[in-house]
């Protein structure tokens, strides 16, 4: 193939850059509510409380402050003609009486603190200032010194108790998403709300922590907002609200959503301690989502190269709007891929082909304010179909001149540089080449290709039926050269993802659809291809990691998601090749066998150490060479995979509270992500897709000093690396870790007693070899002085095995003795017993299929080099006194007799193995029984 430089471009702009809006808090946090004792001295500093988004910390020298009270629900604010009085105002307001009314004596009740370098910047309100059962709102007014324009305000409510409460502290977990909002903070209906509580100062005697969750109408007449109590918190627990016992609280946005009617949130903890309750709040007003507006897509159908024309005319939100993002899918919604975002609402795209039966396809279109708060348009189903004739044109392009390719119109739109249209072609050209492969798959196997020879199955598949018809070798040839054909081509589309530029989350989600796209027909993947999509990917985690605890947690989900997959198809296109469960390039061949003048002038390239790569023919060497480079890039993707699996989970760990979880589950790989409690971790059963688990034991030990909560991520992948073994390839691979809050892992230790029991699914299209009719009575007269038709099996290997026998008799009546010896010949007569093994066969212990089955695990086969065993018929009598119901089959039936068999039966011998793969990508089975 052949390569052209890419055309570039450039342009210019000028930003100007407007100051964020300061937030003004009185106390830690930005708590909404606090109890305090009456005999308890009051702090408020913004001073050292308040936060500058745009600095490290806040500059308290730099403002001026003003503090205002009023006694909540019955008073406004102190004022004389609509100017309010500073809470240390002498003058009255006879109809809105001063909060510091309470105190006897002559004294103010009031310390303003930081006199020198920031006057005024924290206030105390002295202890018996204020009066019992009643609940006070304090108010700061911050003003710029340099520009009094600049204001920022912030309020606290403040329950004054008989008692000696401990200071309870509420911070929103992604602080980005508590705007502060006059006396409230605004929440996102969209998304989840996580909040966390500090308790300041001792808090020894700790008896229960509970969330409550207050709701409420707006009411802007009144002096104060009626809330009453969600009663249907119980209800709900584990499902939209988690934590509601701990320190951390999340409710989900179900909360909302369900109930659009009500506007105001309290959510309020409660910290009982020996002697006394204290309680905090935070007060959520719901954010107005972006609204008056509509969308549009024009024309209603065309082709994968048509422009589409969107419009989204006059949508308004207080705050401002933010982007438009535009989502596609033919029939799954959960299958949904981001096609583009704007910031303008009249842009152009290139959509996807639809459905492959209707040409239909759904789009939905998300229109986002400043604050992430979003309005879900449906649009009209389009109908969409694949530009046959600009494939084809790509394709030819693509193996002649490179004058011709930089003249393709899809190249050029390509070398845009643009992410929303490299994105927007990417998607489009590698669903279409998807749905050409699985046509070709198809008709590979209905020609007699085995299947398990060039397909990985999708996790949770059937079994496809194989062909019985001869090996079509002409469509073997046809399959093998476009299959070639569109890995050239998939080679070429992916240099086209590296200069990308990452700039916000819609980039992230954006650029990793294309490239899971991109990467899904993995026995299209070169070396190249997936060298450049996993550094990709892993740079993508990078940006996701850096950005997560900035933006909802439903944008990181969706990211998090894609990223998983991309992870996961570059780990599988890269171990396909090596496992023999998908064909070896040509273009792979050929880089890693260039011409001879290459490497016998270079003595100290890889290439001219012919020692690597064995020794046989030019054709064997070849393949070595080639298999030697994948083995080496194989090493390198399992270890970049792993860093982007940690990446991604400590982005989702951030958001996750206890008991709350995160699935991802598709064709490609199952994980799931849940926060728990280590108490919990006892006996649980960690389910995944099929009959797929770990079952933890109720004993082990914990290698962790916080005992509160633990990370448990499970993941099941729909092929195992090739590692050093080659015996894993028709076989799932399953993991389970388990995470401290950091995001380090925590070692468990269990025993033989306890251990962890792990199922593991094999590839369903493995081929289980077929029983052999073993025609025994034939020869009952050849073998006079033989007790025991004997079987060898070789069971040398470098890793463990276990072995499954199954024998079907062809009279079903019958039973037999079956025996073994590891590495010598069993014997069993009245005066020998030289054996380490037997069973009995009775009809009873028939399957449904007929079929009796036996056993032996890796344990008893560790170290032996052969497996020798042997069976024979019992006669009626031994059935009768070892098979019947009064009878037991703990008895060995010894005879000196030859054996008479008066039936065949077929036999099926397999092994098995169950390994893990350790830190040097190696494939172990030591503590694995």
């Amino acid at each position: 193939m052949v390569k052209s430089p890419h055309p570039k471009s450039s342009s210019s702009a000028y930003v100007r850059i407007t100051a964020s809006g300061i937030t003004a808090n009185l106390v830690q946090l930005g708590t909404s509510m606090i109890t305090r004792g009456s005999q308890q001295d009051l702090l408020f500093d913004p001073g050292t409380y308040s936060v500058d988004p745009d600095e490290d910390s806040f500059d308290a020298s730099g403002w001026k402050y003003s503090y205002y009270c009023r006694i909540y629900g019955l008073y406004n604010f102190p004022n004389i003609q609509g100017v309010l009085l500073t809470i240390d105002n002498s003058k009255n307001d006879p109809f809105n009486p001063s909060c510091l009314s309470n105190r006897s004596d002559n004294e103010t009740g009031l310390i303003f603190g930081n006199l020198t370098l920031s006057p005024n910047s924290s206030l105390t309100v002295l202890s018996g200032s204020l009066q019992p059962d009643q609940i006070y709102q304090f108010m700061v007014l911050m003003e710029n010194k340099k520009n009094s324009s600049i204001q920022a305000t912030g309020y606290v409510l403040v329950t004054v108790v008989n008692t000696a409460p401990k200071l309870i502290a509420i911070g929103c977990v992604v602080s980005v998403l508590c705007v502060p909002n006059l006396e409230f903070q605004l929440l996102n209906p969209t998304t989840q709300v996580a909040l966390f509580s500090v308790c300041i100062g001792d808090c020894t005697n700790l008896q229960n922590i509970k969330w409550n969750i207050y709701q409420g109408p707006q009411n802007l007449s009144a002096n104060s907002t009626q809330r009453t109590l969600f009663n249907q918190t119980i209800l709900y627990e584990n499902l939209w609200f988690f934590g509601i016992n701990t320190t951390n609280f999340t409710a989900i946005n179900n909360l909302f959503l369900d109930n659009p009617q009500i506007n105001l949130w309290r959510f309020e903890v409660v910290y009982t301690f020996l002697s006394e309750t204290s309680t905090s709040a935070l007060n959520f007003i719901i954010n107005q989502s972006p609204y008056n507006g509509t969308c549009s897509i024009n024309p209603m159908n065309g082709t994968t190269t048509t422009l589409f024309t969107v419009l989204c005319p006059d949508w308004f939100d207080e705050d401002g709007i933010k982007d438009y993002s535009l989502y596609a899918w033919t029939t799954d919604i959960s299958k949904r891929v981001m096609i583009a975002f704007s910031p303008v609402s009249n842009f152009q795209v290139r959509l996807p082909p639809g459905n492959n039966s209707t040409s239909l396809l759904n789009v939905v279109i998300y229109v986002r304010d400043v604050l992430n708060c979003i309005t879900e348009v449906n649009m009209s189903s389009l109908s969409v179909i694949a530009d046959s004739v600009g494939i084809n044109d790509l394709i030819n392009d693509l193996q002649s001149s490179s004058d011709t390719i930089t003249n393709n119109h899809i190249v050029q739109l390509l070398s845009s540089g643009n992410q929303n249209v490299v994105g927007q072609i990417l998607t489009s050209l590698s669903q279409q080449f998807d749905q050409m492969n699985y046509e070709k798959l198809a008709k590979a196997i209905s020609s007699g290709v085995p299947t398990a020879s060039i397909l990985i199955s999708p996790l949770g598949s059937q079994s496809l039926q194989q062909s019985l018809v001869p090996l079509n070798e002409s469509d073997l040839t046809e399959f093998i050269k476009k299959l070639n054909t569109q890995a050239n081509i998939r080679d070429y589309l992916m240099t086209f993802t590296t200069n990308l530029p990452i700039t916000t989350i819609s980039s992230i989600k954006l650029q990793s659809s294309s490239l899971v796209q991109l990467t899904q027909s993995t026995n299209q993947l070169t070396r190249t291809a997936l060298t450049i999509a996993s550094n990709r990917c892993y740079q993508l985690s990078l940006a996701l990691y850096s950005m997560a605890g900035q933006f909802p947690y439903e944008d990181i989900q969706i990211a998090a998601n894609q990223l998983t997959q991309c992870a996961t198809n570059v780990l599988t296109g890269v171990n396909g090749p090596l496992q023999g469960r998908t064909m070896v390039l040509d273009l792979d061949l050929s880089r890693a066998n260039p011409s001879s003048t290459y490497y016998d002038t270079d003595l100290d390239s890889e290439l001219s150490n012919i020692n690597l790569f064995g020794s046989g023919d030019d054709a064997s060497i070849e393949a070595n060479r080639n298999s030697y480079y994948q083995k080496q890039l194989a090493n390198e993707i399992i270890n970049q995979a792993n860093e982007m699996i940690s990446l991604i989970t400590s982005s989702l760990n951030i958001y996750l509270n206890i008991g709350q979880n995160q699935i991802i589950n598709t064709s490609q790989t199952f994980m799931s992500l849940e926060t728990i409690s280590t108490e919990s971790l006892s006996n649980k059963i960690v389910k995944q897709i099929g009959n797929a688990q770990f079952h933890i034991p109720s004993g082990f030990t914990l290698n962790t000093t916080n005992n509160s909560s633990i990370s448990l991520r499970s993941k099941m992948d729909t092929l195992a690396p090739f590692g050093n073994f080659s015996n894993t390839n028709l076989s799932n691979t399953v993991a389970l870790s388990i995470l401290d809050r950091n995001g380090n892992e925590v070692s468990l230790k269990t025993d033989h007693s306890n251990p962890i029991r792990i199922i593991i699914p094999r590839d369903p299209n493995l081929l289980i070899p077929e029983m052999y009719l073993q025609n025994v009575t034939s020869i009952n007269s050849t073998n006079q002085n033989l007790l025991f038709n004997l079987h060898y099996i070789n069971i040398t290997s470098s890793l463990s095995i276990s072995l499954h026998f199954e024998i079907q008799p062809l009279n079903i009546i019958l039973g037999y003795l079956f025996i073994y010896k590891f590495d010598q010949t069993p014997q069993l007569n009245s005066s020998i017993n030289s054996i380490d093994g037997w069973t009995l066969f009775c009809p009873s212990n028939l399957t449904n299929e007929n079929i009796y089955k036996y056993f032996i695990d890796n344990q008893q086969t560790s170290g032996h080099q052969s497996f020798i065993f042997g069976i024979r018929e019992l006669n009626s009598t031994e059935i009768y006194n070892h098979c019947s119901n009064y009878s037991s089959t703990n008895t060995l039936p010894i005879t000196d007799q030859p054996f008479n068999f008066t039936s065949n039966y077929q036999l099926r011998i397999y092994t098995s193995g169950c390994y893990y793969l350790d830190q040097y990508n190696n494939w172990q089975s030591d503590g694995l029984i």
